[in-house]
């Protein structure tokens, strides 16, 4: 079986060794082995659990949390409900994640359509009419 340095690791999943040093003092990684002298050895199924925290951090999950599902992970079929729930919570947290992105992109595409009208017709004040005047 095939292992991974924490270097190579890092470069695969574009994390710092320092963040995965991080992650196993937060206790997530307990299932990284390590050698007689202390250096971890990632097998592929280690970095499959990196990407899926990765994934969860990017939802904003806190660290705590994270650790909580993995000790869910260790604990077996038993804790199978509470990370199916989680994992519907995350999904809810995204999908409002992303309905804020969808208007955000609304505004940006809104200003780009102004600013190419204005670029297009040489002046900003093709806009004059559409403006909303701030009086001090």
């Amino acid at each position: 079986m095939k292992t991974y340095t924490i270097s190579e690791v890092a470069n695969e999943l574009n994390l710092t060794v320092y963040t995965l040093r991080y992650y196993d003092k937060e206790g997530l990684m307990p299932f990284v082995e390590r050698t007689a002298s202390g250096t971890r050895l990632f097998k592929e199924s280690d970095i499959d659990a990196l990407r899926i925290i990765e994934c969860l951090k990017s939802t904003g999950m806190p660290i705590k949390e994270i650790k909580n599902f993995i000790d869910w992970c260790s604990d077996g079929d038993s804790t199978l409900q509470k990370r199916y729930n989680m994992f519907l919570e995350r999904k809810a947290t995204v999908e409002a994640q992303m309905e804020e992105l969808k208007k955000t992109m609304e505004v940006i595409e809104h200003k780009c359509l102004y600013y190419k009208t204005a670029l297009d017709a040489g002046t900003e004040d093709i806009h004059k009419n559409n403006k909303i005047e701030i009086n001090h």
